[in-house]
């Protein structure tokens, strides 16, 4: 079944299907969580086109639960920064094949421990706001040279909006927004680079369906949550991919 043995596909839709409310609870980490857990269970390359598609719709459900007018203020407002992450996916999805998966792990999920528990030890990180437009252009070329390769480039779109101190409802939409532009130029990046294929996009259509269920799970979860615990489960849920993205580097160094 899409070339994988019935146990991993099932394996895989479970995965997606916890993905998706992960992400309808507090709004990211359902590609970290999918290319964690399937790195053990399917080759680089199908794990990161497998994830593709379940992005894509989840994200356009995120983007517009508030309606058009507030994903274009959204838009607007982070220009920026989702025009650098949107030319940088495009510059490293070429290399997906090529660049040493360990290496991009550590470097990705180093910075994201560190900022996430000096968070939650009640130290501020906040960015000066006359920085914001350098802030969002740094985090952007960051974000798209890493989403272009594995598929994430949420964890400095996070890092932004923590730092910036946006509200619930705003930090959800905007990275629904960015997700879901990032999402569609990664679409066109891996259908020309080969990633996503025969094999390869049929897999990820079908994931699509537990993932958009897990979403809507996660949305009853995420309207309970007040400001604080949302902050708090956030930056609780950096320290855990940051360190899984560590321990996966490792594994490739062993």
């Amino acid at each position: 079944m899409f070339g994988l043995e019935i146990w991993q596909f099932w394996l895989a839709v479970g995965i997606t299907a916890f993905a998706g409310f992960v992400k309808g609870a507090i709004g990211f980490a359902m590609p970290m969580i999918m290319l964690s857990a399937f790195g053990s269970l399917l080759p680089a390359t199908t794990a990161l086109a497998a994830l593709i598609l379940p992005t894509l719709l989840t994200n356009i459900q995120q983007a517009f639960r508030q309606g058009p007018d507030a994903a274009r203020n959204s838009i607007r407002s982070f220009r920026w920064h989702i025009g650098t992450v949107l030319v940088f996916i495009c510059v490293s999805a070429g290399f997906a094949q090529a660049i040493p998966q360990g290496i991009m792990y550590a470097l990705l999920g180093v910075p994201i421990v560190l900022f996430a528990s000096w968070q939650l030890a009640g130290r501020s990180l906040a960015l000066p706001l006359h920085h914001r437009r350098r802030a969002e252009v740094g985090m952007g070329v960051v974000g798209g040279l890493y989403g272009g390769i594995s598929g994430i480039w949420g964890p400095p779109l996070i890092i932004l909006l923590l730092s910036l101190g946006v509200d619930k409802r705003e930090q959800i939409r905007v990275q629904g927004v960015v997700f879901l532009l990032g999402a569609v130029v990664l679409l066109i990046a891996h259908l020309a680079s080969g990633v996503l294929n025969a094999q390869t996009l049929p897999l990820s259509a079908v994931l699509c369906i537990p993932a958009f269920a897990g979403m809507l799970a996660g949305f009853v979860l995420q309207d309970r949550l007040d400001v604080v615990q949302f902050r708090r489960w956030t930056l609780i849920l950096l320290v855990l991919t940051g360190a899984n993205l560590v321990r996966r580097a490792f594994d490739f160094w062993m």
